[in-house]
């Protein structure tokens, strides 16, 4: 896996304890590269932390099973939630600063990891000693088993449920993997779909969930839409 400047081939290449970013809602996917807003200061220094090591931070979300976030307390720099158990490592590719304070910044996915533990540690920021998911540094040939067709058909309809337009000559250019790791990211679901999306264990999976999930949303939207014509 080339990600950036650097090359990860094994076990070797990857950290065994990464600071971690929890952050509910988001994706990150090997190969694809995610944007980033960094302004509270416990983030801040761990992508400072970050940049002065190994260039890489684990992305992964707050537990998701039944759990009752306290609002108020989320904005307390020392609230730690609970973490899902799969995450996904990436390397900072990119990054500037904003003069007032803010980092942008750019992840691009190395591999998905497990948690083992988090670890005790003098920083403000969360560490966790992982375990990569080996088979997303191998070159694989996959992409040819996804439902493309499918997959556009479904996303063609939720445009047009949801009043949506999109760049179809630049979909039309993209591969497999791309559209799929693409349209996972970016989708608006919630955590737990994500999550879904984030732990399928190979392409063509990913993209037969990401089509589930947006079928059963649409039927959804359906049934309000005509619950709503009755009344």
């Amino acid at each position: 896996m080339q990600v950036g400047n650097a090359r990860y081939r094994s076990e070797a290449d990857i950290p065994e304890t990464v600071p971690v970013f929890p952050l509910k809602g988001a994706l990150l996917l090997p190969g694809s590269q995610l944007p980033l807003n960094i302004f509270e200061p416990r983030y801040l220094a761990m992508v400072d932390h970050a940049l002065a090591g190994k260039r890489v931070i684990g992305m992964i979300q707050p537990k998701l099973e039944g759990q009752k976030l306290d609002t108020d307390a989320m904005l307390d720099e020392a609230y730690r939630p609970e973490l899902c158990t799969v995450g996904c490592l990436g390397r900072i590719v990119s990054f500037a600063e904003t003069g007032d304070g803010r980092l942008l910044i750019s992840l691009q996915g190395i591999c998905r990891f497990r948690v083992i533990e988090e670890v005790n540690c003098r920083h403000p920021f969360r560490q966790c000693r992982i375990t990569p998911f080996l088979g997303d540094l191998e070159q694989r040939h996959e992409a040819d088993e996804v439902d493309r067709e499918a997959l556009l058909r479904t996303f063609r309809d939720y445009l047009e449920a949801n009043k949506l337009e999109a760049d179809w000559d630049s979909i039309a250019r993209a591969g497999n993997e791309t559209l799929v790791n693409a349209l996972s990211m970016m989708s608006p679901f919630g955590p737990a779909e994500k999550q879904a999306l984030l732990e399928a264990p190979d392409l063509k999976t990913r993209a037969a969930t990401l089509i589930a999930i947006t079928e059963m949303v649409l039927a959804r939207k359906n049934d309000t839409d005509f619950g709503s014509r009755l009344q």
